[in-house]
């Protein structure tokens, strides 16, 4: 099955050395974290993007701070992305406007 973006790949990437470096199974996480290992297995395969309620259980079970997981990722990472402006680009354009 292929990955679902950029970001869910290096999400599950992250996700999967935190849970090695422990030396748990997917199936210890599962229990730790109060979900089904496979749906673990799913995200470490960047075949899904975890929820935040899923991401903060996980980390939980790691005890680990979520942020780590997500630092650096952006919306560029995910498919379909119809524009590239942010906030800083509309409230500029808005000044332009005014004057």
């Amino acid at each position: 099955m292929p990955t679902h973006s950029e970001a869910a790949t290096i999400l599950g990437e992250r996700l999967r050395a935190a849970r090695n470096e422990r030396q748990l199974t997917l199936e210890d996480l599962g229990v730790l974290a109060g979900m089904h290992w496979t749906n673990i297995g799913k995200i470490e395969r960047g075949q899904v993007h975890p929820s935040v309620e899923t991401l903060v259980r996980l980390s939980t079970a790691l005890d680990l701070d979520p942020a780590p997981f997500i630092t650096g990722l952006n919306a560029d990472m995910y498919p379909g992305r119809a524009h590239k402006l942010t906030a800083r680009d509309l409230l500029a354009a808005r000044r332009d406007q005014e004057r």
